[in-house]
């Protein structure tokens, strides 16, 4: 896996300044649909679930709902709104998922899925699955646990793509081990030298592997929160509340 040693600030923040938000606003084609397919990974389950819990919309209400909320969000430039001085895109998307909901409400009609877009492909099923295993949040909690929801949300797209880039390069035992060890929530958990008779390594391996997967999962995540933040002390900002982290 790759080394951040030799990145600036010792390895801690990504050195790459690319954000979605910029590149949403591109007049590349290209590489605005990139860029909001970012933003659409890492945000469409917190809108969902707020959908369900705060504006307690049906399954299949809220599932409309979201689909009309990317759809108008990638085709009518929603993001050229936003101003990053006022507000964390969070905290934007969020207010403008509640003007969605008000403005059907006052129109009094219902939206067809897409707006007659071709729908987003959303594991719709999965978010449903999650509701029911960790409950609905009481009415007064839905905006805490809209963010919650988008910490969840951003460490899953950390973990998956994670998975990818190690299957990609012959690495399974990393991921396995860090899955093993860091993710599952069974108790007690495993020791070094419990995995590394059961994946037949050395418990140095184990050790080294487990660092190596943690080093490349927390650089996945701060790229992903560099792409889906608005300004530098945003990312900053953002980092040090997730990871614990100060900035170099």
């Amino acid at each position: 896996m790759a080394d951040e040693s030799n990145q600036p600030g010792g390895g801690l923040f990504p050195a790459t300044h690319w954000s979605a938000i910029e590149a949403a606003r591109s007049t590349d084609p290209e590489q605005r649909r990139r860029a909001l397919d970012r933003i659409v990974s890492v945000y469409w389950k917190p809108v969902y679930k707020y959908l369900r819990t705060r504006h307690r919309r049906t399954t299949d209400d809220a599932q409309d709902l979201t689909q009309e909320f990317f759809t108008s969000l990638i085709s009518r430039d929603t993001l050229q709104k936003y101003d990053p001085s006022r507000a964390r895109l969070r905290t934007f998307l969020r207010v403008c998922v509640d003007g969605l909901v008000a403005n059907l409400e006052r129109d009094s009609q219902r939206l067809k899925r897409g707006g007659g877009e071709a729908p987003l492909s959303l594991e719709f099923e999965l978010a449903e699955g999650e509701l029911a295993r960790y409950g609905i949040p009481a009415p007064d909690r839905t905006e805490e646990y809209f963010e919650k929801e988008w910490i969840r949300s951003l460490f899953s797209a950390a973990v998956e793509q994670l998975r990818v880039q190690c299957e990609a390069h012959g690495k399974h035992v990393h991921f396995t081990l860090f899955q093993r060890y860091d993710l599952d929530d069974a108790l007690p958990r495993p020791t070094y030298a419990e995995l590394a008779r059961e994946f037949a390594v050395a418990p140095t391996d184990v050790t080294n592997h487990l660092a190596a997967a943690r080093r490349e999962f927390r650089r996945i995540t701060l790229e992903l929160l560099r792409e889906t933040t608005a300004s530098e002390a945003e990312f900053r900002r953002e980092a040090r509340s997730l990871l614990g982290h100060s900035p170099q």
